[in-house]
Parts: structure tokens; C-alpha cells; sequence
């Protein structure tokens, strides 16, 4: 057993982040509907931008991470998907294509990872140049309810069980939270253990990450300033109706038509 990082940790992400129940169905079909390109703003390993890209659609991936960016551009390759998918490591708050795309995303959350309000400006900023006049700009975010979040306080969750492909070993995930209100930032410890079948532990992972969350109405207010209008609201990826008790917030906006005037 050993605590140093033997194993590729974008082959952990991979095998234990399988997404939010029908979000790659729903960026596909959105994908679909734009006829591309699209532009995927936090791609990771290319989970979504791979499922795009497998229906014949161009998309450029955008991640902070180089490690990630290698990992994705493995499996893309594996995939015979390199004529379809570009790879390109920027902050998403800090970048320059030079090109408009119709269909701009930032699946899984990606967006509570800018941390202040500052540099959310400045990705969308940077979204709304990046976006044709008649495009569309879709992502998603949990929604912060006190309970759940007083529930997470200082305490231990277990994620689950996941396996890893290829072998019969299994990996179970463990997250610590703590929080810091005033400036609603939220700091996850998550712990890897790798098992054998027979349960033998092969390998601990320890990483951390930070993320802001945001609620609906300071959402509306941010894309507003940004030169953003929302035009349709889901609680759920299959297009159920946003509602006070969702637990999951999916914007789809379009750039306001007097700002394109000015653009």
C-alpha cells in the first residue's frame, strides 16, 4: 500500500466520475441541434466532448489541466476521433480562439470551479465573445440548499463503489467538506482506495479541490451583466421543469439581442 500517486490520476477521474444521469444525452442532442462546432469549456478527460465528437460533430475542448488534456487526447486517438475533436489547454476565464462558436458548454459543474466573482465575469465575458449572435450557451450547476450543506459539514461521505475496467479491482471514494459561507466556497478532501477482489488495499490517492456555489437568482443577475438572457430552465436533464426542490440547475442562454449590436 502506498500513498504516492503510482497510478495516472486522470484514470481515477475517469473511473469514478460517470457523470449526472442523462447529461451526456443531453449535451449530444444540443450538439446535434447546432450542427457545430461546439466549444466544451472544462472538458476534463473528454467525456462529453468524446460522445459529441463520436457523432460526427467538430468540438474544441478546452481544460486548465494538462494531465487531463493528455488523458483525453489518448483516448481520442484510441477512438480513431482526432479529425474531430481539438484539444487546447487555457483557463476558461483567460482565452482567445479566435472564432465564434454556435454551441458553447460547460458540463458537470465545471463553472463552480472559478472561484470568485471576478473571474466569473471575466469567463463569461469571455463565452459571450466566443458565442455566434444567434448561438447557444448551456450549462449546468447544483443548487445550494442549507440542509443538504449543514449535513456536509466536517462529516465523511461515502461517494461508492466503482470498478475499475479492464481488471476486477474497485475503487471506493470517500469525501471530507468544510465551508467558508461568507464567500460561499466549499473545499473537498476526496479519498481513492484502490481494492483487489480478494480486498486488499493497493493504492490511497488523496486530492483536494475548491468550488463556489451559486444560487439561481445570483446566477440570473451574473449572465444579465454579462450581456446574457436565459431562455430555458431545467431541474432536471430530461427537460423537467426547474421548481424550488430541484436539486440540479441546467441554463440555457442566448446573447441579448441589444448587446449583439454592439458587438
Amino acid at each position: 500500500m502506498t500513498s504516492q500517486n503510482i497510478y495516472n490520476w486522470p484514470e481515477y477521474y475517469d473511473w469514478t466520475s460517470d457523470g449526472l444521469d442523462h447529461d451526456i444525452t443531453y449535451y449530444t442532442e444540443l450538439a446535434k441541434e447546432s450542427g457545430g462546432p461546439v466549444l466544451e469549456l472544462g472538458c476534463g478527460t473528454g467525456r462529453v466532448s468524446l460522445a459529441i465528437a463520436r457523432e460526427g460533430i467538430e468540438i474544441v475542448g478546452i481544460d486548465q489541466s494538462e494531465r487531463m488534456l493528455k488523458h483525453a487526447k489518448e483516448k481520442s486517438d484510441e477512438m480513431g476521433l482526432t479529425d474531430w475533436v481539438q484539444w487546447i489547454q487555457a483557463d476558461m476565464a483567460q482565452f482567445d480562439l479566435g472564432k465564434k462558436f454556435p454551441l458553447i458548454i460547460i458540463p458537470y459543474r465545471s463553472f463552480l470551479h472559478i472561484t470568485s466573482v471576478k473571474e466569473q465575469i471575466s469567463t463569461l465575458t469571455h463565452v459571450w465573445g466566443h458565442l455566434t449572435n444567434e448561438g447557444c450557451f448551456a450549462f449546468n450547476v447544483f443548487v445550494p440548499h442549507f440542509a443538504d450543506l449543514m449535513a456536509m459539514e466536517g462529516t465523511q461521505h461515502f461517494r461508492g463503489v466503482f470498478p475499475i475496467p479492464g481488471t476486477e479491482d474497485e475503487v471506493e471514494v470517500y469525501d471530507t467538506t468544510s465551508f467558508d459561507h461568507f464567500h460561499q466556497l466549499v473545499y473537498v478532501m476526496r479519498y481513492y482506495e484502490r481494492f483487489s477482489p480478494e480486498g486488499k488495499s493497493l493504492h490511497r490517492l488523496k486530492t483536494e479541490m475548491k468550488f463556489r456555489y451559486i444560487f439561481p437568482t445570483e446566477l440570473h443577475h451574473l449572465l444579465t451583466l454579462c450581456g446574457f438572457r436565459i431562455v430555458r430552465r431545467y431541474g432536471t436533464f430530461t427537460r423537467e421543469v426547474f421548481h424550488a426542490e430541484s436539486k440540479e440547475l441546467i441554463i440555457e442562454a442566448k446573447k441579448r439581442s441589444k448587446d449583439i449590436r454592439k458587438g
